[in-house]
């Protein structure tokens, strides 16, 4: 675990121009882009932007689209975080069920769901008056690994953590830091949550995905 959450993955012809490799601190961009929409999960790596633009200053709205791939305690854990920082959180519930081209399970299906996330957050964000869409890629994230990747291209994303050139070791250090800083217990942020995928990716590639089998896949996992 620790040697994977200290690499380094290189760009690759998905990576666009929001996604370059370590060109930008962290620090440099919430001073450049002071209004932004964060497509919120859950997870520790989301949490540390909304953490960090909290610290900054930042005009900083979470949007979480709940699906069916998700299991329950992600919303859960998100609620935590955002109350906890007293940040804004719009919660989108979404029919992902009934998107025939996603469920259908190509070996596209990542980079399609993706798509579906950010359009539902960029609709509801911009309803709110933001315009920039900011992510949790980190710079442990592969391009070369994960097929929704180019999804971020597609659909104008920027994540600053990855311009920053931060791992995900580095992401839980400093999100546990600001824990710290903000008087909070640890872990109150998620620095220590596991990385956990959605249910989808336990239903092989081209079997349909269904409520049934997204059941199955959770109860497999005690959850």
């Amino acid at each position: 675990m620790e040697d994977f959450e200290t690499f380094i993955a290189e760009d690759t012809e998905d990576v666009g121009p929001g996604q370059r490799l370590a060109v930008e601190p962290l620090e440099m961009y919430l001073s450049r882009e002071p209004k932004f929409a964060v497509a919120f999960s859950g997870g520790c790596d989301s949490s540390l932007l909304l953490a960090a633009a909290k610290l900054a200053g930042n005009d900083a709205h979470a949007y979480l689209v709940k699906t069916a791939f998700q299991p329950d305690f992600e919303l859960r854990d998100a609620r935590r975080v955002a109350d906890a920082l007293e940040m804004p959180l719009t919660i989108i519930e979404a029919d992902v069920l009934a998107e025939g081209a996603i469920c259908a399970n190509p070996e596209d299906r990542c980079r399609l769901c993706k798509r579906f996330i950010f359009d539902t957050i960029r609709e509801a964000a911009a309803a709110d008056g933001y315009t920039v869409l900011v992510d949790g890629t980190n710079a442990t994230d592969d391009p070369a690994r994960r097929p929704g990747y180019k999804s971020l291209e597609d659909c104008g994303v920027v994540s600053p953590l990855r311009r920053a050139g931060m791992t995900k070791a580095n992401v839980r250090h400093q999100l546990a830091s600001l824990e710290q800083s903000f008087g909070l217990a640890p872990g109150a942020l998620m620095s220590d949550k596991p990385s956990f995928p959605c249910l989808a990716v336990y239903v092989p590639t081209g079997e349909p995905i269904t409520a049934e089998s997204l059941s199955k896949a959770a109860a497999a996992r005690g959850l």
